[in-house]
């Protein structure tokens, strides 16, 4: 254990999770801005369903650890809505079963401390014809397609609904943009950096509108050492110091006006 304590977001979920660290990934920009704020740390598990995120989800929240989570975005079902495989095998979780496990996946959660909050991630959709054209026919028998999409994404959404939860609908978002089946992913399924943008935004939304106390918006929390200090550069003056633990660099400056 490091310290000081920091509040701590975990990212959990599939691969859109564990590749948000990649150069230009959400979850290195989110890292970014909470630097001196918040430890992000990284639970994704690339080709995992809902399913397998059941099966360890007391080994990654545990009840009685010393400290909980601030915040966890919670990320499965692009692998579900997958189609069956004829073999039974892989990773289509029905529907009704990924609710329920969605459901008792929350309800862990929220059970870890009364300041525990949860972001829920809709899947984003997909570009079938990318798909296709990096991995042929390899996955058809297994396809990943935007109608299966759909139907999940309405699902957990409603399911957060129900239960008073926040959700983020990707799928719709990232559609928002223009060129997105271009411009949105490094495959057809995976997020490029544009792509990222849109997830990163939409969480930045979520955590300015929403009321929790104490807030968990970047800007309304206090750099970690932010006291004044002799040693710190010499401001124009030449008598005071530049207290740099709030700065704002030139990258950031474009999610400061997030509505």
């Amino acid at each position: 254990m490091v310290g000081p304590n920091r509040p701590q977001f975990v990212l959990f979920g599939s691969s859109i999770v564990q590749m948000c660290y990649n150069v230009g990934g959400w979850g290195a920009m989110l890292a970014d801005l909470y630097a001196r704020k918040a430890d992000i740390l990284l639970r994704g598990y690339s080709g995992w369903n809902s399913r397998m995120a059941l099966q360890i989800l007391d080994q990654v929240f545990l009840k009685d650890a010393a400290v909980q989570p601030s915040l966890v975005i919670l990320y499965f079902g692009g692998n579900d809505a997958t189609n069956p495989h004829p073999s039974g095998l892989g990773g289509h979780v029905p529907l009704a079963e990924y609710v329920e496990n969605m459901k008792r996946m929350i309800v862990h959660i929220k059970g870890l401390s009364d300041k525990t909050r949860i972001i829920c991630l809709s899947s984003p959709p997909v570009n079938e014809a990318k798909i296709s054209e990096i991995f042929g026919a390899a996955f058809d028998d297994q396809a990943r397609t935007n109608e299966g999409l759909c139907k999940y994404n309405k699902a957990l959404i409603e399911l957060c609904e129900e239960m008073d939860v926040k959700a983020i609908d990707l799928f719709t978002a990232i559609q928002g943009k223009d060129d997105w089946a271009e411009s949105c992913f490094i495959d057809g399924i995976h997020l490029s950096s544009d792509g990222s943008k849109v997830v990163l935004e939409e969480i930045l939304k979520v955590l300015k509108r929403v009321d929790w106390e104490p807030s968990l918006y970047w800007l309304a929390m206090t750099p970690e050492f932010s006291e004044d200090s002799p040693y710190y550069v010499v401001g124009p003056d030449g008598k005071n110091t530049f207290n740099v633990s709030g700065h704002i660099c030139t990258w950031q400056r474009q999610w400061l006006n997030i509505e």
